[in-house]
């Protein structure tokens, strides 16, 4: 790999194996990091999806002190590109030296250019790029959790409040813990993804991950009075936060308010275990997923996802509401359970 030097100290490159640790622990130290900038993810995505994964980053001595976890997403149908972070809502730079913000975007574009990617996708919470193409249609739902659950309810709506106790006195039962609890999220998860017209991630990938985390990685799940699996969260903590990147609920059982049952109990286990805020995640301004996330009282967090493009090429678009993809989404949502859970991690591993 080539390398550049942004000053008489730094070297900026795409950092060896041998480079982990140093970088790992810069990520634990940096104010911004989030869980998906460790290097962790590496055996996490290549065992899963079999990509690859690097880091581009700047070392001052031995020291470093700039960096970008990066993926390169390669198929025929969904084409050719670098991203920071897929699959999840959070990555990008990190730097204690804004000078090295340049050289750093210059060596991904290198390494772009090198894996003939047609653009570089980087997944910001501040505008750190301005002068890039930026797309801000995205937000993340935070909440800012009080001391304990019991203050969290009061500070509910009365209409909120009686959605949550219904689910109790529905006979709903909730169950959270570990992989014991991986085969009753995925029937529920692989169920719910087909009904959206979305090809489902493997069950692997979420075991690789529990595996990976196992004090902060977590299942909720939340059981008919029958005792079947009807709505399921994934919760994955660090630092101060509780995110929930998956979650899932069967709409036959939504008379139950299963899923209102699921999220009160997610926020409740959040408060338990001290974290302060509760990230619902990724939404768009005025849809039906950003206004239940709002009823709880969550606020948008701002998005910046920065690229740069191949010369000649538009924004990508790789997302359900493009209208390529309608007729592709309602052919799957009438495809046999059994055939998407077969085929739909081939494909969802492609999907950033």
């Amino acid at each position: 790999m080539t390398t550049s030097k942004p000053s008489k100290t730094s070297t900026v490159k795409v950092f060896d194996v041998s480079d982990y640790p140093a970088w790992d622990h810069f990520v634990s130290e940096h104010p911004d990091a989030s869980v998906y900038h460790f290097s962790v993810w590496r055996h996490v995505l290549e065992q899963a999806f079999g990509k690859s994964w690097y880091v581009v980053g700047a070392f001052d001595e031995a020291r470093v002190v700039a960096g970008i976890p990066i993926v390169h997403m390669q198929s025929p149908l969904f084409g050719n590109s670098l991203v920071s972070m897929p699959y999840f809502n959070y990555g990008g730079i990190l730097t204690r030296d804004d000078e090295c913000l340049r050289p750093v975007l210059e060596e991904c574009i290198r390494l772009a250019k090198q894996l003939h990617a047609q653009h570089v996708e980087l997944r910001h919470l501040k505008n750190v790029f301005p002068q890039l193409p930026v797309k801000t249609e995205k937000v993340s739902m935070w909440l800012t959790l009080p001391g304990d659950a019991e203050a969290l309810m009061k500070s509910f709506k009365p209409k909120l409040r009686s959605q949550v106790r219904k689910g109790n006195k529905n006979g709903l039962g909730v169950r959270d813990g570990g992989i014991e609890l991986l085969d009753d999220f995925y029937e529920v998860f692989s169920k719910n993804m087909r009904a959206l017209g979305t090809p489902v991630y493997g069950k692997s990938f979420f075991q690789l991950i529990l595996e990976a985390f196992p004090k902060t990685a977590r299942l909720v799940v939340v059981a008919s009075p029958e005792g079947l699996p009807i709505a399921g969260g994934f919760l994955l903590g660090y630092g101060d936060r509780l995110e929930i990147p998956w979650a899932s609920s069967l709409r036959e059982y939504n008379y139950l308010q299963s899923n209102m049952f699921l999220y009160w109990n997610c926020l409740k286990y959040a408060c338990e275990q001290g974290y302060r805020i509760f990230d619902f995640g990724r939404s768009t301004v005025g849809q039906p997923t950003y206004k239940f996330k709002e009823q709880w009282g969550a606020q948008p967090v701002e998005h910046y996802w920065h690229y740069w493009l191949d010369e000649g090429r538009a924004l990508p678009q790789l997302n359900p509401q493009n209208p390529k993809f309608k007729l592709a989404i309602a052919t799957w949502q009438r495809l046999p359970l059994s055939l998407t859970r077969l085929l739909g991690p081939t494909i969802a591993k492609h999907l950033p």
